[in-house]
This record gives structure tokens, C-alpha cells and sequence, in this order.
């Protein structure tokens, strides 16, 4: 089968709007997405959710452990471990 020039299948698609919504899409692949939004239902569902997903995430301002502070974790729970496994 021929691979067409303008139109994509939905897993491309689906790959291009993840890329849209990191700012990774080149200008014609969202071109080529938007036309498969036009008449796709299941793409136009996927993006919408990936959108209501990325919209979640920057709300929910998460803030994460600094690396030194997750190595003092972890080697807090090594010696403990290290503590149980010789006490049995």
C-alpha cells in the first residue's frame, strides 16, 4: 500500500499530537494533523484528552525531589534494609 503524501493512518497521528503537545511537531505535521483532525472522531478524541491531560499536569504544579535529596532518600532506605536483613 502506497503511502500517502498528505494523509496519515491514526497511529501517526496520535504520535504527531504527543509532539504537539511538547512543542515537538514540525509546522507540517501539525498541517498534516489538523486534516486528519477534520474527519478523524478517534484522533479528535485522543487529542482532546491528551490536551485535558497536559492542562492536569501543569495545574497540578508537582514539585519533585532535587536529585541529592532523593540519593539521601535512598541511601536512608539501603542502610535500613541493610539493618532488617541483618537482624534476621
Amino acid at each position: 500500500m502506497k503511502k500517502s503524501f498528505l494523509f496519515i493512518n491514526c497511529d501517526e497521528a496520535k504520535h504527531i499530537c504527543d509532539k504537539v503537545q511538547y512543542g515537538e511537531a514540525s509546522s507540517w505535521e501539525r498541517f498534516k494533523l489538523n486534516i486528519r483532525l477534520a474527519y478523524c472522531h478517534i484522533t479528535k478524541s485522543y487529542s482532546t484528552k491528551n490536551s485535558k491531560l497536559t492542562e492536569s499536569i501543569e495545574k497540578a504544579e508537582v514539585k519533585c525531589l532535587k536529585a541529592e535529596e532523593r540519593n539521601k532518600i535512598e541511601n536512608q532506605f539501603k542502610a535500613e534494609l541493610a539493618k532488617q536483613q541483618q537482624n534476621h
